[in-house]
């Protein structure tokens, strides 16, 4: 067993350093040299003897070979961060690195997140959705002379289509030319509209669509759907409202709707649950399929979201070859995200099981779930009790005396009837259809009084009423557990500390790092396993190894 540890040591001094040659660099760590990313390395030497050198030789197989003659036994070239994905996507963005903060609805990802990933060479998405309009129109406004890249979220709205209309007109009129489209059940009239205003054909005769759409799905068919051109009947609809010319609607059908697609797997929030290592090479080969079908000049690319949030998870991403990875979990519990300290906390405590699936507050009546965050919180539960109540009950009136006692006591803290009045009161703002409706049908007024609760358990968490806590909804997928688990005992444990650009450089950096390791794996290094789990670095260390 001696013998064997000897044999596949990288930092022992060699047993004949008398024939080791000048340029051979004895260092005390191997693992200094590998986070040197910016240097190769030329591993020598034989029968497990490792060193790190400077100049090789090719293996002469007919000579006898001696240790410290210098022979090469691996090599790990460069590997930066900003290599690891597609560079050409970084480019068409005015990014430095591969790396994208997704959106998360009511202004969790922030301002201020936007601000701090855009300023690290990253891009980050501003949260919109759920926001009053104004509110967003102020976050437009105040980002408008940003001197670097930024983006905003266009959720899929069906049961407000006005304000999906709203919003992309918002975007239009303000100038804003990159949006995340998340939530998309089928593609719309305003995100088309979005896409394709203002597309012209530039003095070389490309043609040039200013308004750019990253999408986010978990479905191949709606990869398609978005890797293709805008569907005709929608141009043909804003070629008759005025809105294109019929030129432009001839150059729409030359592009793709959009050139990225963001495969999202097990995510917070809307998610279908799927599996990173299953989703994201078959939205990949959707990609491939819909180039040589429709035959872009532009390349259609792939990233991954869900999941992400350790070097590990970033290093495979990059390895099945996503063209950028795009996080949310992690970016909620730190301190610049929209949210509150108390949430940031529970956020810093959760592990990967403690996660469920709840009724979405937007898509109730269809049955769409959403995943939150269950420790600390009754809210999933009471959310299914809810669903379960709408499905089973044509009307408030219909609920089980004893059940709505329990509902206004507990669930919503104020007679129904009360609720419903608030409820009226806010829909005659937003969208009077919606209390029209309501007034006509008695099963849909319980579902938007359903819906208050669902709506408000969002607001009590990002606000912090701790009085309500117990009825918290916080999204969250898996990601923020492997995220504790990596950090533990590290200046990162502590939620206070966690500033979203350096979890961005930490996990990029790792990645890069991994990815060095791997490379000499592959070659038949035996390298030590501690090697592969480093704790997080400050920015200082992270710039010094990148020096």
């Amino acid at each position: 067993m001696e013998t064997t540890a000897r044999q596949n040591s990288l930092t022992e001094p060699a047993e004949h350093p008398e024939t080791a040659p000048e340029s051979w660099t004895i260092v005390p760590d191997i693992s200094v040299a590998l986070r040197k990313l910016s240097a190769p390395i030329f591993l020598t030497g034989n029968d497990g003897h490792y060193r790190i050198d400077t100049s090789v030789k090719a293996p002469d197989s007919s000579a006898s070979v001696k240790p410290g003659t210098g022979y090469l036994a691996g090599f790990a070239p460069p590997v930066l961060p900003e290599n690891l994905g597609d560079r050409a996507f970084c480019s068409d963005l005015g990014i430095r690195y591969p790396y994208l903060g997704g959106s998360m609805a009511k202004g969790i990802s922030s301002i201020s997140m936007v601000e701090e990933l855009g300023r690290a060479g990253m891009l980050g998405f501003f949260g919109a959705a759920g926001l009053p309009f104004a509110t967003v129109e102020a976050a437009v406004d105040r980002l408008a002379g940003a001197d670097f890249p930024c983006g905003f979220n266009l959720i899929h709205s069906p049961h407000e289509p006005d304000l999906e209309k709203a919003l992309a007109d918002l975007y239009i009129r303000k100038g804003v030319r990159l949006v995340e489209a998340s939530a998309f059940l089928a593609l719309t009239l305003p995100l088309v509209r979005y896409r394709v205003h203002g597309i012209h054909r530039t003095a070389d005769g490309t043609v040039c669509a200013p308004n750019r759409i990253i999408a986010k799905v978990s479905r191949e068919e709606l990869a398609e759907k978005f890797f293709s051109p805008a569907p005709d009947k929608f141009l043909r609809q804003l070629l008759e409202e005025g809105a294109i010319t019929s030129e432009q609607a001839e150059l729409a059908s030359l592009i793709p709707l959009a050139q990225e697609v963001t495969a999202e797997a097990d995510s917070g929030g809307h998610t279908d649950n799927r599996p990173a290592m299953a989703l994201f090479p078959t939205i990949r080969s959707v990609a491939v399929r819909m180039q040589a079908r429709y035959g872009y000049t532009q390349k259609l690319r792939a990233g991954l979201a869900g999941g992400i949030a350790t070097p590990d998870a970033a290093a495979a991403a990059f390895a099945m070859g996503a063209a950028y990875i795009m996080t949310g979990s992690v970016n909620q519990a730190c301190v610049e995200s929209g949210t509150s300290d108390d949430v940031r906390r529970m956020l810093s405590e959760t592990r990967q099981a403690d996660v469920c699936m709840a009724p979405a507050a937007d898509m109730f009546e269809m049955g769409v779930t959403v995943q939150v965050l269950k420790r600390g919180s009754m809210f999933p539960m009471r959310a299914g009790k809810l669903y379960e109540l709408y499905r089973s009950c044509g009307s408030l009136d219909e609920i089980p005396a004893a059940e709505r006692d329990k509902l206004e006591k507990t669930f919503f803290q104020a007679p129904l009837e009360q609720i419903w009045q608030d409820t009226r009161s806010y829909f005659l703002e937003r969208d009077p259809r919606q209390t029209e409706r309501a007034e006509r049908d008695p099963k849909h007024r319980m579902a938007l009084v359903f819906r208050w609760y669902l709506g408000q358990a969002a607001h009590w968490a990002k606000d912090g009423l701790t009085s309500r806590r117990i009825d918290y909804q916080v999204w969250c997928g898996p990601a923020m557990g492997a995220f504790n688990e990596w950090v533990a005992g590290s200046f990162l444990e502590a939620p206070e500390q966690r500033r979203v650009a350096n979890v961005a450089r930490n996990i990029l950096y790792g990645a890069a790092l991994l990815t060095r390791i791997n490379i000499l794996r592959w070659q038949g290094i035996d390298l030590p396993e501690e090697l592969q789990h480093r704790a997080p670095l400050e920015d200082t260390q992270i710039k010094e190894y990148l020096s």
